[in-house]
């Protein structure tokens, strides 16, 4: 009897657990400024969720029509400031593939690995496993940029990595299944910002899960990036946009601004903001990750990936961390 009652105790116990629900994943950061600055905060989001992975966003590659060239080089970098394994990241934007043959891709990677090299040993990177590249690719563009990367895991020897927008997962039959070992799903510009029928372009979960549909069939394990900035889109008497990265609506909780809808404001005075003049009149719509839906967004991963994922957040900045107790972010 008394083997019988721990028997449903413990059964019990399983049983809350699992209504309880939530799912601790590891967790891991981007970094995407060209000016290092990891300070005191940086170190202790980072620490405190026993984060082990950077991805560093090493520079950019386009080609304007003369020629791919790198941009952006990230600028001096102490790996001592973290306890971290470091993941070079290069953003390679789409139109550099258009055209190309696959000779000129190979050749293209070729160059890409060198810079990644240099970077690395000049930057104290003695050792690393995995080389990640973010590229917005489409159906037109896939056979140059697959061929890019197969050559690029030929030269490196590396783990190969490649971020996954939401369109290149539902729409895989048109864009193609990259040639990699692990991809990176971004979930989030679930819209464009220009679109002012929606509340939130950075993430919108129902057209996340949308998206997100067939995201169990993909054949390439996937990890989950999940955003933690803002910004503020302002448009001007002519009705063209420009975003203001890391604006929140706490700023705007002054005379300068009257709000005329919810996370929605009218310049009343001539005024800077984030080193952009708005004129009176301009509009603003703050858009900004709170912790209440990146905990929707992480629930409804939770219920529908089956697989195990991790956590990789865009990105590590004080700025944005602040907003986030460390429990939000497990």
């Amino acid at each position: 009897m008394h083997l019988k009652l721990k028997l449903i105790f413990l059964t019990l116990l399983l049983l809350l657990l699992g209504c309880n629900g939530r799912k601790e994943h590891a967790v891991n950061f981007y970094y995407w400024k060209s000016q290092v600055d990891i300070g005191a905060t940086e170190k202790k989001y980072f620490d405190a969720l026993k984060a082990e992975t950077l991805y560093l966003r090493a520079f950019d590659v386009d080609d304007e029509g003369n020629g791919a060239i790198a941009k952006g080089k990230i600028d001096a970098f102490h790996p001592a400031a973290l306890n971290a394994t470091y993941v070079p990241v290069v953003f390679i934007t789409n139109r550099t593939f258009v055209n190309k043959s696959e000779k000129d891709a190979e050749l293209l990677s070729t160059k890409v690995f060198k810079l990644i090299e240099e970077i690395c040993s000049a930057n104290s990177i003695k050792s690393y496993s995995e080389i990640q590249i973010d590229c917005d690719w489409t159906g037109s563009t896939r056979a140059g940029y697959f061929s890019f990367l197969k050559k690029l895991k030929q030269l490196s020897h590396k783990q190969l990595s490649s971020t996954i927008r939401l369109h290149q997962i539902k729409f895989r039959k048109t864009t193609g299944v990259p040639p990699v070992d692990k991809g990176y799903a971004m979930c989030y510009a679930t819209t464009s910002p220009k679109d002012t029928t929606v509340a939130n372009s950075i993430l919108d979960i129902e057209v996340l899960k949308d998206y997100l549909q067939n995201v169990n069939d993909y054949p390439v394990q996937l990890d989950m990036a999940l955003p933690l900035y803002s910004w503020a889109v302002v448009t001007n008497h002519l009705g063209k946009i420009k975003l203001l990265n890391g604006v929140t609506r706490n700023e705007l909780d002054s005379t300068d601004f009257e709000q005329t809808a919810p996370n929605q404001y009218r310049v009343r005075n001539d005024v800077s903001l984030h080193g952009m003049y708005l004129n009176k009149d301009f509009t603003i719509r703050t858009e900004e990750i709170t912790p209440q839906l990146l905990k929707q967004t992480k629930d409804y991963l939770n219920k529908h990936i089956r697989n195990e994922f991790s956590i990789v957040y865009y990105h590590l900045d004080r700025q944005f961390l602040e907003k986030y107790t460390i429990q939000d972010l497990k």
